[in-house]
């Protein structure tokens, strides 16, 4: 067959696709609808990398390095504090500015840096700040606000960002929360990390589990209208025209549905993009600059949907006898064969089963079989339910009126039903996948640490010098707070800690009331300038060579670099013994313990505070009046909220993409199946209408319609566990993991997938009862 015959008739189809009449355009509207979605998520996914490249830039270009080395002032120099905070779940970037110099760097997003007492806010941030929903942050935040931050200064356009001016930042340089820096940005290339091979697995399945739905729906919507398509060719072939040119003549309109379903897509995907910079999913936004398509994956969509429908349309015909006069699809269809279908999912796993035991010790998994097993065990879902859907209702008993017209309809057409849900069957497959492997891989990613939630439940850690028994009776009367415990903390040595060497040993020294300190050791008779040194620990032995009376030690008063002066603390002779608690950190600590009246003022000077918090949580607020009393103790103040366990920070921005991408891909699953299911209702019009018109009552006709779609997709679904259940197994057994199932979350699955549809099947009702009328009987 030459290449000039397919052009021809491909053209052809393209020219009966445009000028069909009012039937052919609605046609090819719903074509190119159900495409341009799919397209518009193909696009935004070939944009994903360019725009987490872009935000991963934006904030390697902010980076201020409050820890880094000590540097002298100079006219170049800036003088910044980090006080990143949290409102209500949300992160809040914020710094402190106190330029040097007229050169000082500038920040990005900025054009001058504000002056003390006012501040430059992202645009996000001063919406919610101008919001009664922004009221107790506003009074944490006590700046005027003077300008806002640009779009180079920040990561997304939801961002919480700020930066305020100060003045007498220098004397609080720490090295740590405080620093003098002369240049915004990385200091210095960083060594890549190893890759995580399992964190590479994840990401590999999660592409191959959010693109495969996208597929599947372009894939039914090239075949929309494909009854009536049909019965067109019918009086092509009356014509003159062969099975093979027919079948070309087809495969043309379909592609001239696709070819506009790019411009659709393009469309929808510049829609989209505007939209993007107005929404957060799961905690992550983005400015539309962002998502730019890298131009050789846009290209390849451009390419590869196009083809996709011309061999979709020339697949879908190839057990379609199409004869001059009519289609020969209404005669009972030949079985459809399970041996050739069963292939696809066992090919996936002959693609994964070399990997099985692999974990993450022994050395990467090869990415290639990786997608291609992944890929085999979806596109088995879609090849699979067509057969599980037709051997079903083939054998589904008697009913009532709408079951019999919902059954007898699925008999006739259980491919077109099929087809509704392969979608949902295939995402639902993929998610429960990759739940279990969620769940399987997390405790290798999740640390639990030894914090006693249960006594406290927030910890405020101030800076050195700030006093920290007033800052307790503050917190102590902040609302939603229970119980406020603080100690001062530092370190004693046997010698200068300014020196080169530094001392030789060290032990750990801790202020507070007798309270207090009775929250982390046994302590016998307690009162206000009594010293205790306590044993039980894992460093007895440091506390019985410094802790002896009349022996003067070195209180630690360096910063990051190395300066600091030299104050000496001599231990008295009346010092009591103790013995070591598990503390509120989750620990035994050997030490030091010192009430307030064994402290000197410049002692007291040297130490750093901390304030842990019994909370009232059932009140809502609490963290956020603990932050609010915290920044006005101390505006360097780090409140922190205490949890039990701490997951890998990459982890969790994988599994946090995961849903956001799941969000995305369930929308344009109830688009599409919105515009699949209206295509469906459309092809029908005349044979609900001749229904009605004898006299079918609407409601048996509606009940009808919801049998059509729950018989399919209760099948899909339980089609879509089965092969996700073992998909997931097959990936846990990869890593090493164990094999388990979380039915909550599974369950959660089926159910969003069980939603989806329900709800596209409901927006669809008031479109049939219109379609219901005997008026739809006239024709042209």
């Amino acid at each position: 067959m030459s290449a000039r015959q397919w052009s021809r008739d491909l053209g052809m189809g393209v020219r009966f696709a445009f000028t069909g009449g009012r039937e052919g355009w609605v046609r090819m509207l719903l074509t190119a609808v159900g495409v341009g979605l799919g397209v518009a998520l193909l696009l935004l996914t070939t944009a994903i990398p360019n725009a987490l490249a872009v935000r991963d830039q934006r904030n390697q270009d902010r980076l201020d390095y409050t820890y880094g080395p000590s540097r002298p002032k100079a006219a170049n120099t800036l003088v910044i504090s980090d006080i990143d905070s949290t409102f209500r779940g949300s992160d809040v970037r914020g710094r402190l500015v106190e330029p040097e110099g007229p050169r000082a760097p500038l920040a990005p997003g900025l054009t001058t840096y504000p002056a003390p007492g006012e501040m430059v806010v992202s645009p996000a941030l001063k919406h919610l700040l101008g919001s009664a929903d922004g009221k107790l942050l506003r009074e944490r935040l006590p700046y005027r606000i003077v300008g806002t931050i640009a779009e180079p200064g920040l990561i997304g356009s939801h961002e919480l960002a700020y930066y305020a001016g100060a003045k007498a930042l220098a004397p609080r340089i720490d090295g740590w929360r405080t620093a003098r820096i002369d240049h915004f940005g990385p200091q210095q290339a960083s060594k890549a990390d190893k890759a995580d091979p399992v964190l590479i697995l994840l990401v590999l399945v999660v592409f191959v589990v959010l693109l495969m739905p996208v597929a599947v729906f372009i894939a039914t919507a090239v075949r929309f209208g494909g009854e009536r398509r049909d019965r067109r060719l019918a009086a092509l072939r009356l014509v003159g025209s062969d099975s093979r040119m027919t079948r070309r003549i087809a495969a043309g309109e379909a592609l001239a549905g696709s070819l506009l379903g790019l411009v659709f897509g393009t469309v929808f995907f510049l829609l989209g993009r505007q939209l993007a910079g107005s929404v957060e999913i799961v905690g992550v936004s983005v400015f539309p600059s962002y998502l730019d398509p890298s131009p050789a994956l846009a290209a390849l969509v451009a390419l590869a949907v196009p083809a996709a429908a011309v061999l979709v349309t020339l697949f879908a015909l190839r057990g379609v006898v199409i004869e001059p006069l009519g289609v020969v699809r209404t005669a009972k269809p030949t079985r459809r064969r399970l041996w050739w279908r069963l292939l696809l999912p066992l090919g996936g796993l002959a693609c994964l089963a070399p990997m099985i035991g692999q974990g993450r010790d022994n050395g990467t998994f090869n990415e290639y079989l990786v997608i291609g097993g992944v890929l085999l065990l979806l596109v088995g879902v879609t090849a699979l339910l067509p057969w599980v859907v037709e051997a079903v209702v083939a054998r589904l008993g008697h009913g009532g009126l709408s079951w019999q017209l919902a059954v007898r309809r699925l008999q006739l057409s259980s491919g077109s039903a099929a087809r509704l849900v392969n979608g949902i069957a295939v995402a639902v497959a993929g998610a429960i996948a990759l739940q279990m492997l969620f769940a399987g891989v997390q405790d290798d990613y999740t640390k639990v640490n030894a914090k006693d939630t249960g006594r406290v439940q927030m910890q405020v850690n101030l800076s050195r010098g700030v006093p920290f028994l007033p800052a307790a009776r503050q917190f102590a009367a902040t609302k939603g707070v229970r119980k406020a415990t603080s100690v001062g903390s530092s370190q004693l040595g046997d010698g200068r800690w300014s020196s080169d060497k530094g001392p030789a040993n060290t032990v750990g020294l801790t202020v507070g009331t007798c309270a207090s300190l009775r929250e982390m050791a046994d302590l016998p008779n307690c009162h206000d300038g009594d010293v205790f040194a306590v044993t039980g620990g894992d460093r007895d032995a440091d506390v019985a060579k410094l802790a002896r009376p009349g022996r003067t030690l070195h209180v630690d008063t360096s910063d990051r670099s190395g300066g600091g002066p030299d104050v000496l603390w001599t231990v008295p002779g009346d010092l009591k013994r103790g013995r070591a608690l598990t503390g509120p950190v989750g620990f035994k600590e050997s030490g030091v313990l010192v009430t307030p009246g064994a402290v000197s003022r410049r002692m007291s000077a040297t130490l750093a505070g901390s304030v842990f918090l019994a909370l009232d949580e059932s009140l809502p607020d609490a963290h956020e009046y603990v932050r609010n009393t915290a920044a006005r103790i101390d505006p360097l103040a780090d409140a922190m909220v205490w949890s039990s366990t701490e997951r890998s920070a990459q982890f969790t921005s994988i599994r946090t993409g995961t849903f956001a991408g799941a969000v995305c891909v369930l929308v344009l699953i109830g688009a599409s199946l919105l515009v699949s299911q209206l295509e469906q209702l459309r092809e029908r019009r005349k044979l609900l209408s001749s229904l009605v018109a004898f006299g079918t009552r609407r409601r048996t006709l509606s009940l009808s319609v919801l049998w059509q779609t729950a018989i399919p997709i209760a099948l899909g679904l339980l089609l879509a566990s089965t092969v996700g259940m073992t998909l997931g197994a097959v990936l846990l057994k990869m890593v090493g993991a164990t094999v388990g199932v979380d039915w909550p979350s599974l369950l959660s699955m089926i159910g969003a997938g069980a939603a989806v549809v329900l709800t596209v099947t409901v927006l669809s009702l008031p479109p049939l009862v219109r379609l219901m009328r005997p008026e739809g009987l006239r024709t042209e």
